[in-house]
């Protein structure tokens, strides 16, 4: 993967996929609100005169179609596209003003993975070289978890998505890949105020993410630990999933 291009990339899984792939000689675009943090971190990188960054929100999608021009024209193409840009925080259907919230996270964790991926098909179709679309689910999404209605829904979307995408676009040789982490050791997960079993360091998901992706897999849990979960809960019965989880700790709200 020598082009790449990165949503979500200023922290957290994106900025690990960045370090990873730069570390390996990859021309990156590099997109996230925080123009500055994007800045600090291709300072940091192999190369920092390859890379472009895009400072732009996912729900802005014109933002986002001009960035995959930009980028396509700077590197000749493209390999690999990660739509890894994601919010989560609880959210409670009882609380009215928690519908904004909802519709805060389906559209960034959802329509905006749509919205990053669609000006790099054509593209992908035309090249020679094999390319990658690369959607980040969650565990959390094989189950629903109380208290996470909308980040739940919104991962079970993403991979019901990529499936989808994934049988669309095979004819044409493009791989889509679904990466599903468990607890890794990001910003977004230091907000979680319960035990996070098989925790992983940013860097390790990431050189096993760029693996699975390489390998153009269609699906990967990572850590393998929590796959082995996300098994069994797949294969739990609905009274006893219900009752092993009803009081499962809660994601803070994010109160307006």
């Amino acid at each position: 993967m020598k082009r790449v291009f990165i949503t979500g990339a200023s922290s957290g899984l994106g900025a690990a996929l960045a370090l990873r792939y730069a570390s390996q000689g990859a021309t990156l675009g590099l997109l996230a609100r925080r123009g500055d943090a994007l800045a600090a971190l291709i300072a940091t990188l192999p190369n920092p005169h390859l890379h472009r960054a895009y400072p732009a929100d996912v729900t802005d999608h014109a933002a986002l179609r001009r960035a995959a021009a930009d980028f396509i024209g700077h590197a000749g193409g493209v390999d690999a596209v990660i739509a890894s840009a994601g919010v989560s925080f609880g959210t409670l259907t009882e609380h009215p003003e928690d519908l904004a919230a909802f519709e805060a996270i389906m559209a960034i964790n959802v329509t905006a993975t749509v919205a990053t991926f669609a000006p790099f098909i054509a593209t992908m179709k035309a090249q020679a070289t094999p390319a990658r679309l690369v959607g980040i689910g969650s565990v959390a999404g094989i189950r629903g978890l109380p208290g996470a209605e909308a980040y739940s829904a919104s991962k079970a979307a993403v991979m019901s998505y990529c499936e989808s995408l994934r049988l669309e676009l095979k004819p044409h040789g493009i791989r889509v890949v679904t990466i599903t982490p468990g607890y890794i050791d990001t910003p977004m997960t230091a907000k979680n105020a319960y035990p996070m079993p098989f925790l992983m360091p940013a860097e390790k998901f990431a050189a096993k993410a760029a693996a699975a992706i390489a390998a153009g897999a269609s699906y990967r849990v990572i850590p393998w630990q929590m796959g082995v979960v996300a098994k069994l809960l797949r294969l739990l019965p609905n009274p006893l999933y219900d009752l092993a989880f009803a009081k499962a700790p809660h994601k803070a709200r994010r109160v307006p």
